[in-house]
């Protein structure tokens, strides 16, 4: 376990291009040697950065799909070495069959660590890709042990939990959150769900969205790195353009699950309570 008593997280709020492979590899180089050069160490991409989003249909995904060793992997895992940094980013992955999954992979200095493909579908998803059923890893890195998934997966706090009964310190997340309306006193719900899940697990996120609008969808841009506490280290972002957010984080705090004198949020836990009850035909 890393004996650093602090680190740098960045989540690089970027704008790729669906369809353009090529520039979108332009911009995370560029993106993950800013934050790197501002002194992050684990840096968090976009949700599908490498190929945009909005699919026009599941030809164009398919099209626009990279396997681990292809080349926008190949550039990740080259930054991660050169700059001695993690870098977490997602991606449209080929699977055998032509299958497709949105994907997220994590890169260090030894090189891919892990691959995890998400679980939770968000609508139109459902036509393109085929759902992940591995629970989210979680590597042990030289800053720690870091976890990932992706997106709407932070949407079901018995997967968010997962990573933290193995361990996680910080998990990190690449987004695309869809703009919606809300009240114009509240803050995205999206944001909301990530700071309850720091919270009740004591482990810190970094939820790193995108910005900008394609093919008529625009998001929240609601970047956000939370503490083990579940409040905002940096963000959220809210901010139009790119932008790089940055925190300092101690993820030796997110070992200690202890909220009182008495209370520790694992130890208390009460599995065999956590049943769905038999209701024996009643309406």
């Amino acid at each position: 376990m890393s004996a650093l008593n602090s680190i740098q997280v960045a989540c690089c709020q970027v704008a790729p291009k669906v369809g353009d492979l090529a520039y979108n590899r332009t911009l995370t180089e560029r993106a993950i040697r800013t934050a790197a050069s501002r002194g992050a160490q684990v840096v968090v991409l976009p949700e599908l950065v490498q190929s945009g989003y909005v699919f026009a249909d599941r030809d164009e995904a398919l099209a626009l799909a990279e396997t681990p060793d292809g080349p926008t992997l190949s550039l990740w895992k080259a930054l991660a070495l050169e700059l001695e940094i993690v870098i977490v980013g997602g991606f449209c992955e080929r699977l055998a069959g032509d299958e497709l999954a949105n994907s997220a992979a994590m890169f260090d200095a030894q090189g891919l660590r892990a691959v995890y493909r998400k679980a939770h579908l968000w609508d139109a998803e459902k036509a393109i890709f085929s759902a992940g059923d591995a629970p989210p890893p979680v590597v042990e890195t030289a800053f720690g042990r870091l976890g990932m998934m992706i997106c709407y997966d932070l949407e079901f706090p018995e997967w968010v939990r997962l990573p933290a009964l193995a361990g996680a310190q910080l998990l990190c997340a690449p987004v695309n959150w869809p703009d919606g309306p809300r009240p114009l006193t509240e803050r995205p719900a999206e944001v909301v769900r990530v700071q309850a899940n720091a919270s009740v697990n004591r482990m810190f996120i970094a939820a790193c969205d995108r910005h900008g609008h394609e093919r008529g969808v625009g998001w929240v841009q609601g970047s956000v790195i939370v503490d083990a506490d579940g409040y905002p280290a940096a963000g959220p972002m809210e901010l139009g353009g790119e932008q790089i957010l940055q925190a300092t984080l101690h993820l030796a705090d997110a070992r200690n699950k202890r909220i009182s004198t008495h209370n520790d949020l694992h130890a208390d836990r009460r599995p065999q309570l956590y049943q769905v009850a038999d209701l024996g035909g009643m309406a």
